[in-house]
């Protein structure tokens, strides 16, 4: 059973910050498998399907962003801790969604993108930007 926790969500103005922790427990989801895991983040908007948002690989070398979080949103992990850190900052009202962390347990250099290659998910937590 593995169990991705997010926490950190709320509502903002626009301009404003917030910073999503995601943590994965699990007694099939051990320290060793979180440290050989990509991690990414999502988001579902109202009426709009789940879109990719970053992702980072297993050793947090490789970080892949969407284009329209490019220079805002910051990923970081540890290990040690089986969590995933998503800084977000002059967030903008079309950043209103929920946030849903997603784990792949796959060794690989360059994080996917892909909703579909991740292995397990997060219930989401809501964010809510405001104009």
């Amino acid at each position: 059973q593995v169990q991705l926790v997010e926490s950190g969500g709320g509502s903002v103005q626009a301009g404003g910050s917030l910073r999503l922790s995601c943590v994965a427990s699990g007694r099939t989801f051990s320290t060793y498998t979180f440290s050989n895991s990509a991690m990414g983040w999502f988001r579902q908007a109202p009426g709009k399907e789940r879109e990719f948002v970053v992702s980072i690989n297993y050793s947090g070398d490789n970080i892949r962003l969407a284009n329209s979080v490019k220079g805002r949103f910051t990923i970081s992990r540890d290990n040690a801790k089986n969590t995933v850190n998503l800084l977000m900052k002059n967030l903008k009202p079309e950043d209103t969604a929920v946030y849903y962390c997603a784990a792949a347990v796959k060794r690989t250099p360059i994080p996917s993108m892909t909703a579909g290659e991740y292995d397990y998910w997060g219930q989401g937590t809501q964010v809510t930007v405001s104009s």
